[in-house]
């Protein structure tokens, strides 16, 4: 095969988010490649999750079943996937930079004598080869990176930074395979916190997030109301949980939760990268800001450029009575 395997994420029955996020970008790597993407799906009894990704433009589906691998070690999930990728030879493997796959991907593409490059968070043709984005420096700068090396090639992609796609008419035909029996040397663990956080902003699709703008703690009261108006969660920038006025599951940004919601509003956020980087993703962002030159309304779809002591209770009010 000559194409592209996209490695998709379910825990229990129920898909990861960023499965889809991560079959965004394998999709927009085959149409810049001219490329067939396949998705597999590992697990015990995941015929229902690969019926139902089938719906979406892929060349195949593959349910990678068995027991050993109903519940995920780094073990069974290296070799399950190591022989597909022997079987199918794809030029190009990718995966969501899930922290599940930050503990098997690094060794599949070891057991191919290959690198995996992670936390990928764009990409684009350069003649006819891809060429990836990776943020460094917390976001300060972006670095471009492209292989030297034979397929395949191991990549995995960054919350937030591809957009899920429409599932298609036409259903993809799904392929069951039983991988050979491995070793399997862990016992399984209880999922990694992002699992367990009492807010999850990544799985919300409205947020509200304030910045230093607020100017005190006492104000948090006006963007708790513009989301509870809106159905959204609320988040905030790094000062804001530095100052201990939210907690920090609460912060977007580079060191924070990276989201990709249907809506964002910035409210007396200036934009900086360290932020940007966390939530450009959004489907839409609308930024309150009275700087007409904050950094933040480069990237907003819709700017309102006031104070946000008088635009924030004029839009709640205004959700309220609608």
């Amino acid at each position: 095969m000559s194409g592209i395997l996209l490695i998709t994420e379910q825990n229990a029955g129920s898909w990861h988010r960023m499965s889809f996020e991560a079959l965004g970008a394998a999709l927009q790597l085959g149409t810049a490649l001219n490329l067939p993407v396949h998705a597999c799906i590992l697990g015990s009894n995941v015929g229902p999750l690969a019926a139902e990704i089938s719906a979406y433009p892929l060349a195949a589906v593959i349910a990678l079943e068995s027991g050993a691998l109903a519940e995920y070690t780094a073990d069974g999930a290296t070799s399950a996937l190591a022989w597909l990728v022997d079987q199918l030879q794809p030029d190009y493997v990718i995966a969501p930079h899930t922290y599940r796959a930050r503990d098997f991907a690094p060794r599949l593409a070891a057991r191919f004598g290959r690198s995996l490059l992670a936390d990928v968070t764009g990409m684009r043709l350069d003649g006819p080869s891809p060429v990836f984005q990776r943020q460094l420096f917390q976001g300060k700068l972006t670095a471009d990176y492209a292989f030297d090396s034979p397929a395949p090639n191991f990549v995995s992609v960054q919350a937030g930074s591809f957009r899920a796609v429409e599932p298609a008419a036409a259903g993809a035909p799904v392929e069951s395979k039983t991988p050979p029996a491995a070793e399997i040397r862990q016992k399984p663990e209880p999922a990694f916190q992002e699992q367990g956080r009492a807010v999850d902003l990544t799985a919300a699709e409205r947020i509200v997030a304030v910045g230093r703008g607020i100017r005190e703690e006492g104000n948090l009261v006006l963007a708790q109301e513009l989301a509870q108006a809106l159905g959204a969660e609320l988040g905030a920038s790094r000062p804001i949980c530095d100052n201990g006025w939210l907690p920090m599951e609460r912060q977007v940004g580079s060191s924070g939760q990276t989201v990709a919601p249907k809506l964002y509003v910035a409210v007396g956020i200036s934009g900086a990268i360290q932020h940007v980087v966390g939530m450009k993703g959004a489907a839409c962002i609308v930024a309150i800001n009275k700087d007409p030159a904050a950094p933040i309304f480069e990237i907003a779809d819709y700017g309102i450029v006031a104070d946000l002591f008088d635009a924030v209770p004029a839009l709640t009010a205004a959700l309220q009575s609608s």
